[in-house]
Protein backbone atom coordinates (compact mmCIF):
# COMPACT_ATOMS: atom_id res chain seq x y z
CA UNK A 1 0.00 0.00 0.00
CA UNK A 2 1.24 3.28 -0.65
CA UNK A 3 -0.46 6.73 -0.26
CA UNK A 4 -0.81 8.98 -2.62
CA UNK A 5 0.53 12.64 -2.35
CA UNK A 6 -2.82 13.85 -2.16
CA UNK A 7 -2.93 11.96 1.42
CA UNK A 8 0.39 13.21 2.62
CA UNK A 9 -0.33 16.50 1.75
CA UNK A 10 -3.65 17.01 2.57
CA UNK A 11 -2.36 15.52 6.05
CA UNK A 12 0.31 18.28 6.31
CA UNK A 13 -2.48 20.83 5.39
CA UNK A 14 -4.70 19.71 8.74
CA UNK A 15 -1.33 19.70 10.67
CA UNK A 16 -0.46 23.20 9.87
CA UNK A 17 -4.67 24.29 10.55
CA UNK A 18 -4.35 22.44 13.66
CA UNK A 19 -1.01 24.05 15.10
CA UNK A 20 -2.95 27.17 14.48
CA UNK A 21 -6.39 25.98 16.52
CA UNK A 22 -7.84 28.64 18.14
CA UNK A 23 -5.68 31.40 17.19
CA UNK A 24 -6.21 33.06 13.43
CA UNK A 25 -7.32 32.51 9.63
CA UNK A 26 -4.58 30.76 7.79
CA UNK A 27 -4.28 31.35 4.11
CA UNK A 28 -3.66 28.60 1.61
CA UNK A 29 -0.68 31.14 0.49
CA UNK A 30 1.09 30.78 4.18
CA UNK A 31 0.55 26.82 4.26
CA UNK A 32 1.87 26.38 0.94
CA UNK A 33 4.83 28.33 1.35
CA UNK A 34 5.76 27.04 5.03
CA UNK A 35 5.14 22.78 3.46
CA UNK A 36 6.56 23.56 0.15
CA UNK A 37 3.39 22.26 -1.75
CA UNK A 38 2.14 23.97 -4.29
CA UNK A 39 -0.69 26.19 -3.65
CA UNK A 40 -3.05 25.30 -6.66
CA UNK A 41 -2.90 21.78 -5.42
CA UNK A 42 -3.68 22.49 -1.75
CA UNK A 43 -7.06 24.61 -3.43
CA UNK A 44 -7.83 20.85 -4.52
CA UNK A 45 -7.26 19.52 -1.29
CA UNK A 46 -9.15 21.38 0.70
CA UNK A 47 -12.48 21.09 -1.43
CA UNK A 48 -13.21 17.78 0.20
CA UNK A 49 -12.32 18.59 3.40
CA UNK A 50 -14.31 21.63 3.60
CA UNK A 51 -17.26 19.21 2.35
CA UNK A 52 -16.79 16.65 5.09
CA UNK A 53 -16.98 19.44 7.82
CA UNK A 54 -13.35 19.68 8.92
CA UNK A 55 -12.48 22.80 7.86
CA UNK A 56 -14.47 26.03 7.18
CA UNK A 57 -13.55 28.88 5.47
CA UNK A 58 -13.75 32.90 5.28
CA UNK A 59 -13.38 35.25 2.41
CA UNK A 60 -12.14 38.06 1.52
CA UNK A 61 -8.64 40.18 2.30
CA UNK A 62 -8.63 39.16 5.91
CA UNK A 63 -10.19 35.61 5.02
CA UNK A 64 -8.89 32.01 5.22
CA UNK A 65 -8.88 28.19 7.06
CA UNK A 66 -10.05 27.38 9.88
CA UNK A 67 -10.52 23.54 11.72
CA UNK A 68 -14.11 23.71 11.88
CA UNK A 69 -13.94 20.95 14.66
CA UNK A 70 -11.17 20.43 18.10
CA UNK A 71 -7.74 18.22 16.58
CA UNK A 72 -8.69 15.90 18.93
CA UNK A 73 -11.37 14.99 17.06
CA UNK A 74 -10.19 14.60 13.57
CA UNK A 75 -7.88 11.26 13.00
CA UNK A 76 -5.53 10.48 10.62
CA UNK A 77 -7.88 8.04 9.21
CA UNK A 78 -10.77 10.31 8.65
CA UNK A 79 -8.29 12.58 7.02
CA UNK A 80 -6.93 9.44 5.03
CA UNK A 81 -10.42 7.87 3.65
CA UNK A 82 -11.39 11.33 2.34
CA UNK A 83 -8.58 11.73 0.49
CA UNK A 84 -7.89 7.90 -1.09
CA UNK A 85 -10.96 5.84 -0.21
CA UNK A 86 -11.47 3.01 0.81
CA UNK A 87 -8.52 1.93 2.78
CA UNK A 88 -8.60 -1.52 2.60
CA UNK A 89 -5.53 -3.65 0.76
CA UNK A 90 -7.57 -5.16 -1.47
CA UNK A 91 -11.00 -4.88 -3.33
CA UNK A 92 -12.02 -8.59 -1.41
CA UNK A 93 -11.77 -7.31 2.39
CA UNK A 94 -14.12 -4.48 2.14
CA UNK A 95 -16.59 -6.35 -0.43
CA UNK A 96 -16.55 -9.86 -0.49
CA UNK A 97 -19.11 -10.39 -2.94
CA UNK A 98 -16.34 -9.28 -5.43
CA UNK A 99 -14.59 -12.33 -5.49
CA UNK A 100 -16.02 -15.78 -5.59
CA UNK A 101 -12.57 -17.28 -3.65
CA UNK A 102 -13.72 -15.32 -0.57
CA UNK A 103 -15.08 -17.77 1.77
CA UNK A 104 -12.03 -20.65 0.80
CA UNK A 105 -9.21 -18.38 0.01
CA UNK A 106 -6.23 -18.46 2.67
CA UNK A 107 -4.48 -15.06 1.69
CA UNK A 108 -8.02 -12.97 2.34
CA UNK A 109 -7.69 -13.20 5.92
CA UNK A 110 -4.09 -11.98 6.03
CA UNK A 111 -4.88 -8.81 4.35
CA UNK A 112 -7.80 -8.59 6.20
CA UNK A 113 -5.77 -8.35 9.31
CA UNK A 114 -3.62 -5.97 7.66
CA UNK A 115 -5.99 -3.75 6.34
CA UNK A 116 -7.85 -3.87 9.83
CA UNK A 117 -4.63 -2.92 11.71
CA UNK A 118 -3.87 -0.11 9.65
CA UNK A 119 -6.79 1.16 10.24
CA UNK A 120 -6.86 1.18 14.17
CA UNK A 121 -3.47 2.44 13.85
CA UNK A 122 -4.61 5.95 11.63
CA UNK A 123 -8.05 5.67 13.81
CA UNK A 124 -5.63 5.88 17.19
CA UNK A 125 -3.70 9.44 15.47
CA UNK A 126 -5.66 12.62 15.95
CA UNK A 127 -4.67 15.88 15.18
CA UNK A 128 -3.76 17.12 18.37
CA UNK A 129 -1.50 14.02 18.88
CA UNK A 130 0.42 14.98 15.57
CA UNK A 131 0.12 18.64 16.76
CA UNK A 132 1.72 17.51 20.25
CA UNK A 133 4.53 15.62 18.27
CA UNK A 134 5.17 18.56 15.98
CA UNK A 135 5.30 20.76 18.99
CA UNK A 136 8.05 18.48 20.63
CA UNK A 137 10.32 17.23 17.41
CA UNK A 138 10.37 21.43 16.54
CA UNK A 139 11.52 21.76 20.65
CA UNK A 140 14.43 19.77 19.75
CA UNK A 141 16.06 20.33 16.50
CA UNK A 142 18.55 22.15 15.99
CA UNK A 143 16.45 23.65 12.60
CA UNK A 144 14.65 27.37 13.38
CA UNK A 145 10.30 26.37 12.87
CA UNK A 146 7.92 28.79 13.45
CA UNK A 147 4.65 27.62 15.43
Amino acid sequence: MKLSKRSRYGLRLMLELALNHGKSLMKLKDIAKKENISEKYLSQIIIPLKGAGFVSSTRGAHGGYVLKKPPAQITVKDIVELLEGDISLVECVENPSLCYRTTFCSTRDVWSKLSTQISEVLSSVSLEDLKQNARQKIKHSKYTYQI
